[in-house]
């Protein structure tokens, strides 16, 4: 729907925010990683120097690709794209698929529940 004295071209650009994407149009109306569920501090790893583009692969792909030559963190590379984590998790799952990257998940503390790590945060808080 275009607005009364917009061009197209026009109504899919924010005068703050510079050109909108909708998430849904760069993961292809996917919301869930073909594989792997990524926690926001998993590693991710680039296991090639120089990617070209091809079918499937997105210009967001590729710059995931060129950020993670160096080891990036999920929530980075969401921050670094200003892309939602959601949309990052899946392409990162097409990316694993192709062999593009590798991800190092976070290694978890045996017997330590999440609840009490929660506490520990709460009551040091209260301590400051």
């Amino acid at each position: 729907m275009a607005v009364k004295g917009k061009s197209a071209d026009h109504q899919w650009v924010d005068d703050h925010a510079g050109p909108v994407v909708r998430p849904y149009a760069v993961t292809g109306g996917r919301a869930r990683p073909v594989t792997g569920t990524f926690d926001l501090i998993s590693l991710v790893t680039a296991t090639r120097r120089d990617v070209s583009p091809e079918p499937g692969l997105g210009p967001e792909h590729l710059a995931i690709v060129g950020l993670c030559q160096r080891m990036q963190s999920v929530a980075e590379i969401a921050a670094h794209l200003d892309l939602p984590v959601g949309t990052v998790r899946v392409l990162l799952g097409d990316l694993v698929a192709r062999n593009l990257v590798q991800i190092r998940e976070p290694h978890r503390a045996v017997g330590v529940s999440d609840h009490s790590i929660f506490e520990a945060v709460i009551h040091g808080l209260r301590a400051l």
